[in-house]
C-alpha cells in the first residue's frame, strides 16, 4: 500500500513508519522541514504541507494523521493555544487536500484521544460512551469533527482515541521519570483515578490493524484492555526503576505547576478497546509492568 503520514517523526509516528516500511509499504511522511526531518527516518520520503495536492494526485492508498503539538511542557495560554491551533490547523489542511483529490484515500487513521471523554470517575468507557465538557474533551470533538469531512468524499475515517502510550525513548513516559527515579514519586491527587494505557507496539499495531481492517470506522479506543489506578501505576513504576513511591503530590499543587493539564492528570478514565477487540485485534502488550521495564531496559 502507498500510506501517508503527518506527524511521522514523532514519537508514535516514528514507530508506525518503521513497522510500515519493515511490512514493505510505500511509507511518504509529511513534515513542514523535509530535509531536517529526513535526519530522524533515513531512507524516507517526505514531502512539504504545500505537496499534499501532488501526491494525493499521484494516489495515496490510506493516510494516518498524527501531527499536532506536544502536550508536553508549561500549560500557559499559550500552549493551551498551540496545542488546539495546531491540531485544528494541520486537519484541515490534510481535509482540504483530502476533498480536492480525484481518487481520495480510502481510509483515513485520524489521531484523537481519551481526553474525549472528559471526567469519567468508575464508568467504564466504550467508545459509545459520551464526550466530556472539559477543554480536552472539546478539542477532542472538534479535532474528529474536522477529520469526519473525508468521509464526505467515500473515505472511511476511523478516529484512534490514544491513552497513554508507553514506549522508549518518548511519550508520556519520560515526563514520569525524574520525580520518580528522584523518590518522590507517589501518589498524584488521590491517586484512586483510572488511568488508561497503551505500549508503543500495541499502539502502532491498533493503526495498521484499522488501515486493513474494513470493519472499523468511527472512534477506536486505543488503550489497554487492562486500566489501572493512578497510584498503581506508579507504584509498578516505582518498583521496576527501584524506587520508593510514598510521597503524593496534592490536586491544588499539581493546578499550579501543570495548568490546564492537571486536568488529564487528575480525571478518571476507565477507557476500554471495545472495537478493537470485537473486530478480533489481539493485543501483545497486557501487562504494565511488562510493557515499562521493556521501555526502561530493565528486563
Amino acid at each position: 500500500m502507498r500510506i501517508l503520514v503527518t506527524g511521522g517523526t514523532g514519537f508514535i509516528g516514528k514507530a508506525l513508519v518503521e513497522s510500515l516500511q519493515i511490512a514493505k509499504h510505500a511509507v511518504i511522511v509529511v513534515s513542514r522541514s523535509p530535509d531536517s526531518a529526513a535526519t530522524k527516518l533515513p531512507n524516507t520520503e517526505f514531502v512539504s504541507w504545500d505537496g499534499l495536492s501532488q501526491i494525493f494526485a499521484e494516489g495515496v492508498d490510506a493516510v494516518v494523521h498524527l501531527a499536532g503539538e506536544t502536550v508536553q511542557g508549561r500549560w500557559n495560554k499559550k500552549k493551551i493555544a498551540e496545542v488546539r491551533d495546531s491540531r485544528m490547523k494541520c486537519t484541515k489542511m490534510l481535509l482540504d487536500a483530502i476533498e480536492s483529490a480525484k481518487e481520495p484515500p480510502n481510509v483515513l487513521v485520524s489521531a484523537s484521544g481519551i481526553g474525549f471523554y472528559g471526567e469519567g470517575g468508575e464508568e467504564l468507557l466504550p467508545e459509545t460512551a459520551e464526550s466530556g465538557t472539559d477543554y480536552f474533551a472539546a478539542l477532542c470533538v472538534d479535532w474528529e469533527a474536522e477529520a469526519a469531512r473525508a468521509g464526505s468524499v467515500g473515505c472511511r475515517v476511523v478516529f484512534a482515541r490514544f491513552g497513554i502510550v508507553i514506549g522508549e525513548g518518548g511519550g508520556a513516559l519520560d515526563a514520569m521519570l525524574l520525580p520518580t527515579q528522584m523518590g518522590i514519586g507517589g501518589p498524584l491527587g488521590s491517586g484512586q483515578q483510572w488511568w488508561s494505557w497503551v505500549g508503543i507496539q500495541d499502539a502502532v499495531g491498533a493503526i495498521t490493524y484499522a488501515v486493513h481492517d474494513e470493519s472499523i470506522n468511527g472512534p477506536m479506543n486505543v488503550v489497554s484492555p487492562n486500566p489501572i489506578r493512578q497510584h498503581d501505576f506508579q507504584r509498578v513504576l516505582s518498583r521496576v526503576l527501584s524506587r520508593p513511591s510514598f510521597m503524593p503530590a496534592p490536586s491544588f499543587a499539581l493546578k499550579m505547576v501543570l495548568g490546564t493539564f492537571a486536568q488529564e492528570v487528575l480525571s478518571s478514565k476507565r477507557v476500554i478497546p471495545a472495537k478493537l477487540k470485537n473486530a478480533g485485534y489481539q493485543f501483545s502488550e497486557v501487562e504494565l509492568e511488562d510493557v515499562l521495564r521493556v521501555a526502561l531496559q530493565r528486563e
